[in-house]
């Protein structure tokens, strides 16, 4: 009997997600997003099943003149259009926007350049509230993007960030209408030559006394080796200032110590994978660590939002290459970790606790869990419902070496396996 149990997978009841009810997951491309490739980009998106997309609204590019009305989005300065196309169609879908507001207009700088700090603070506020009023149905909003480095702030001030962006951008936008969430912070995870490490920034924001209701940050790896939930062995062990995913729970506690029990939203992050870049990680890795780190931030509290830089790869050599398409069109692996994270919550012994999500639908999704035999996928059990987020537990003995992975049954699109080690 204990032979034939050794052999056999047993399932038990599917245990309650461990997924926080209000995370949501998304994506950000701008460029995949608009133009010519904005109708196949939104269909890419339904594939993929996003909550919610992060969209830059490039202040700089509306706003190329000096408007005589800046609260008024009907100022004949203002050229919404690639705006429009966007956040419309997008809209249309019933697909939930982050707004995230960005770059000075030369007229708003002395400096006349885009990372430019401006001049008043009146400015960007006034902008916030003609963008709130030509789309109202927009609720989550982000301002600025990685002001600790100098790259997109300059001077990367946090007492500035605040004084002249954040909180005039935030008091207006909440007295346009309470339901409004606001987003600051959206730090890089780490200092450079010519930026401040995020916690450097944030402990600045808290001496300006930051208003914000969610604190956003990029938990980018920043090391070799590095996974969603540990650095490799003798890496970064005295990096200081980091926050990059593998610190999310020190990210969690610098939060708290500055600004209280806010929310917390990711509102970029990926793995750039090689190929094309020779410093990436493989396109396996890349679908393995976006899964877990789903898992990591689902299971973490106050965080409410991660979004995945990038649906399609760059081409040019020293673009950006964390999508889940490279630049000829191919899906990568992790477009199918994107559809259905996968990945192993805990292993005692025999008993493995396996996470996931079924993102493409709604409410409760119905799915089936597979697990190989030398006569290929077998289902494990009767068919199951996720919970109403689409998140999914469950608790399986099987000894090391078995392989495992979900079908959709709205979809018939089976996740990537997972193998007990």
């Amino acid at each position: 009997m204990k032979l034939v149990l050794a052999a056999a997978v047993l399932l038990l009841l599917p245990a309650a997600a461990s997924a926080s009810p209000s995370i949501r997951f998304g994506i950000q491309d701008d460029a995949y997003l608009s133009g010519p490739s904005l109708e196949p980009g939104l269909l890419t998106v339904d594939q993929l099943g996003v909550g919610v997309v992060r969209y830059m609204v490039n202040w700089r590019q509306v706003a190329p003149r000096k408007p005589r009305h800046p609260a008024n989005p009907g100022d004949p300065a203002y050229d919404w259009s690639d705006v429009d196309a966007t956040l419309g169609a997008l809209h249309a879908r019933k697909i939930a926007v982050l707004a995230t507001l960005v770059r000075t207009p030369v007229w708003a700088s002395e400096t006349r350049t885009p990372p430019a700090v401006p001049t008043s603070k009146y400015a960007l506020a006034a902008f916030a509230v003609a963008v709130a009023k030509r789309y109202p149905w927009l609720r989550l909003w982000e301002i600025w993007n990685e002001p600790n480095l100098q790259s997109f702030l300059k001077p990367n001030s946090p007492a500035l960030y605040v004084q002249r962006l954040l909180n005039p951008a935030y008091v207006e936008l909440h007295a346009m209408n309470p339901a409004n969430k606001v987003a600051g912070g959206a730090t890089s995870p780490r200092s450079t030559s010519t930026g401040l490490s995020p916690v450097v920034f944030m402990r600045g924001m808290h001496t300006a006394r930051a208003r914000l209701d969610a604190y956003s940050h990029h938990p980018y790896p920043v090391t070799r080796g590095e996974t969603p939930s540990r650095f490799a062995r003798g890496v970064c062990r005295f990096c200081t200032g980091v926050l990059s995913m593998a610190r999310l729970d020190q990210l969690i506690g610098e939060v708290k110590r500055d600004f209280g029990p806010k929310r917390i939203w990711l509102t970029e992050y990926g793995y750039e994978t090689s190929p094309p870049d020779p410093n990436g990680v493989s396109w396996g890795l890349q679908s393995q660590y976006l899964a877990e780190a789903a898992m990591r931030a689902a299971a973490a509290p106050y965080v409410d939002l991660l979004i995945q830089f990038m649906i399609q790869d760059e081409a040019r050599e020293k673009g950006w290459q964390s999508g889940l398409i490279d630049s000829t069109g191919l899906p990568k692996p992790a477009f199918n970790s994107f559809m259905l994270p996968i990945a192993i919550a805990a292993r005692t012994g025999t008993r493995t606790t396996i996470w996931g999500q079924v993102r493409p639908g709604a409410g409760r999704r119905p799915y089936q869990l597979l697990r190989l035999t030398p006569s290929g996928w077998k289902p494990v059990g009767a068919p199951a419902e996720t919970a109403a987020n689409g998140t999914y537990t469950r608790v399986v003995y099987a000894p090391p070496g078995t392989r495992f992975r979900v079908l959709s049954l709205q979809t018939a699109t089976p996740s990537r396996p997972i193998l007990i080690r």
